[in-house]
């Protein structure tokens, strides 16, 4: 296998979680026991250090049409508002006729606080149901797989390239990356949100590890691809959203400096090894561990009588579920939001999923998949608590 960024070879066995559903392949009844299992391991290159699946499931298969609708988080919607705000601010308050461009636009939910600040507005989604809710919202949403190609068509540049969540998902990296330098304005800004696989390692977040997440960036390794492409980060803060995520402000190449601050969060991935194999492999050893305590605690639940429901189901909880083998025989439904979800059940383990409002009786412990929105969850089911239900959180993020 050639290296996703750098096309070298020079690539070693990292993390093997197993063989794993596509995790956003909540199942039918009819669907059960019928879902395919593909590798779920992380290789390193030695040569550009950056972690990568060696599998790809296609992306027709993961992206053409599913379930994950990024305005059923109320803190999401608020990330992306502060986020377009911040942006229009710093860098075209007072600009005519600006457009912004986003990637994976989802629902459009980041669009929205865009149009709200009077941007004109394009989304580009490839999941089919997402992106007409999209558009019957208001929000232009071109229902495609961005890529070099698509740019060529819509033959325009924009002020603003959003990629929210989805920089680290594409199979057609290097045409994305083209198409994105090629519909960048000469004064544009291409805003790059993506899980910090430093903040992962830190967080032991392995569940955010899945098929959808081809590649696991930190600043020094994506700035190998954005060089490659004629592209550069200038700045970058690391927000609490989804357990530690990167901001990343990007344009052309030799347009702006480094800031101090992305400088800063540079040389401390150089100081804690954090591109490093050693890491890694040390990494991969606490999972193992982790996943020892969790059936410990659940099995010691089970023993005392008590009833566990899983709390959200979240696409990476069935990375969780799948590796530690937890299914029915310890958790009896995962409680979510996401009306799309009424009537299914989990790929792999199989636990039926139930609509929070339609919930007939309270568990004794609540099992935490959607552990990145700790502080509203905690918040919103103060009365739970109150009532003496458990809220076990597997993964205790620094700052979610």
């Amino acid at each position: 296998m050639q290296c996703r960024v750098c096309d070298l070879t020079n690539l070693e066995l990292a993390i093997d979680l197993g063989s794993q559903p596509w995790c956003n392949h909540f199942l039918k009844p009819e669907e059960i026991g019928k879902e395919p299992f593909y590798p779920l391991r992380v290789l390193y290159c030695h040569d550009c250090g950056t972690v990568q699946l060696d599998y790809t499931v296609k992306k027709e298969i993961m992206f053409g049409d599913h379930t994950y609708l990024s305005g059923v988080t109320r803190s999401l919607s608020e990330h992306f508002k502060n986020v377009a705000e911040e942006i229009d601010s710093r860098f075209f308050k007072d600009t005519q006729g600006k457009s912004v461009l986003d990637i994976g636009s989802n629902d459009g939910t980041q669009l929205k606080h865009f149009q709200t600040l009077g941007y004109d507005v394009l989304g580009v989604e490839s999941s089919k149901t997402t992106a007409k809710i999209a558009n019957d919202a208001g929000i232009t949403t071109l229902n495609e797989f961005f890529n070099l190609d698509v740019v060529q068509r819509l033959n325009r540049k924009f002020h603003i390239i959003n990629a929210a969540g989805v920089f680290f998902h594409l199979e057609e990296l290097h045409s994305v990356a083209e198409g994105i330098r090629e519909a960048l304005r000469e004064d544009g800004v291409f805003v790059v949100q993506f899980l910090y696989m430093k903040r992962i390692v830190e967080n032991l977040a392995f569940d955010q590890i899945y098929h959808e997440h081809l590649l696991y960036y930190n600043l020094n390794t994506i700035e190998v691809l954005l060089n490659r492409h004629g592209l550069s980060m200038f700045d970058a803060y690391l927000s609490p959203i989804h357990g530690g995520s990167i901001i990343g402000f990007v344009t052309h190449k030799g347009k702006k400096a480094a800031s101090d601050r992305l400088q800063s969060f540079q040389q401390a991935e150089v100081n804690e090894k954090s591109n490093e194999l050693s890491t890694y492999l040390e990494f991969a050893k606490r999972i193992q561990q982790m996943k020892t305590e969790n059936l410990a605690y659940l099995e010691h639940a089970k023993q005392q009588g008590k009833r566990i429901f899983g709390f959200g189901a979240p696409v990476k909880g069935n990375t969780m579920l799948n590796y530690f083998g937890v299914g029915t025989n310890y958790i009896d439904c995962l409680v979510e939001k996401n009306e799309l979800r009424r009537g299914l059940y989990s790929p792999g383990m199989h636990i039926p999923l139930v609509i929070e409002k339609e919930l007939q009786e309270l568990p004794d412990i609540y099992y935490v998949l959607a552990w990145n929105f700790k502080k509203e969850i905690l918040s919103n089911n103060q009365h739970l608590i109150d009532k003496g239900v458990e809220f076990f959180f597997p993964v205790n993020p620094k700052d979610a």
